[in-house]
């Protein structure tokens, strides 16, 4: 049964929020689907854009937002924003900083400054979801990851939006693997092929860091091949 509420979708152009953008798409329909994206001086930030561009195209969404949160370039704290710190390769499940259980590819409470940008957006234009392609068990392990971080989040949109709005948080494939996230995509005939997930190259991914590692476990174990291209050739052991 269709959902006839308009919908915003966080849509970064990674794999995870690429089915959650074909999972709102199947449940809304694609006329009450927005996409937003926000850019945060990564080191990606290109290619994630145009991985956002091409998915949206492919879906014919007309509605998009792009914002550019740059102050966490300025804040640092992660691998991801601040060239300083290397992003560590060919070391999945590694212990992060101080050997910190959360690896130093975890941007500082990241989510929580999408998530506001998109109820913000949600209220404004009339949207009663906001998809986020958030994944707890089989991902690298960020705490704005969680199923609880939505739950309160979800409590402090009830709290801090106008009496009459009601946005609901959908995490779709929070409780899947990374496997099962390919699967669900390919049922749903979603563009895999224009996604990018890699952490430091925007040409051909590189196949060592935790996002290229879990990405190509997960299309090993589901057992087709990654259609997007690495620097180098990926043996099938994977």
């Amino acid at each position: 049964m269709t959902d006839g509420r308009k919908a915003v979708v966080l849509l970064s152009g990674g794999m995870d929020s690429c089915v959650s953008t074909a999972i709102a798409r199947e449940r809304h329909g694609v006329g009450n689907i927005a996409v937003l994206h926000a850019a945060y001086g990564q080191r990606t930030q290109e290619r994630e854009r145009h991985a956002f561009e091409e998915i949206a195209d492919f879906y014919e969404v007309r509605e998009r937002l792009v914002v550019q949160l740059d102050h966490f370039r300025a804040i640092g704290g992660s691998a991801l924003t601040d060239r300083s710190i290397s992003v560590p390769e060919n070391e999945l499940g590694a212990p992060g900083p101080r050997g910190s259980a959360i690896p130093v590819t975890y941007v500082p409470f990241r989510n929580a400054h999408f998530l506001s940008v998109a109820v913000s957006w949600a209220e404004a234009i009339g949207a009663g979801a906001i998809y986020i392609g958030a994944v707890a068990e089989d991902s690298s392990g960020y705490p704005d990851c969680r199923p609880e971080y939505y739950r309160v989040f979800q409590e402090l949109i009830r709290v801090g939006t106008r009496p009459e709005t009601q946005i609901e948080i959908a995490t779709p494939v929070i409780t899947l693997k990374k496997s099962e996230i390919i699967r669900r995509g390919i049922e749903l005939k979603a563009p895999l092929h224009l996604t990018w997930s890699c952490y430091q190259s925007e040409e051909a991914a590189c196949a060592v860091c935790d996002s290229c590692l879990l990405r190509l476990r997960a299309f090993a174990e589901a057992g087709v091949p990654d259609p997007i291209p690495y620097r180098r050739a990926i043996s099938a052991s994977h």
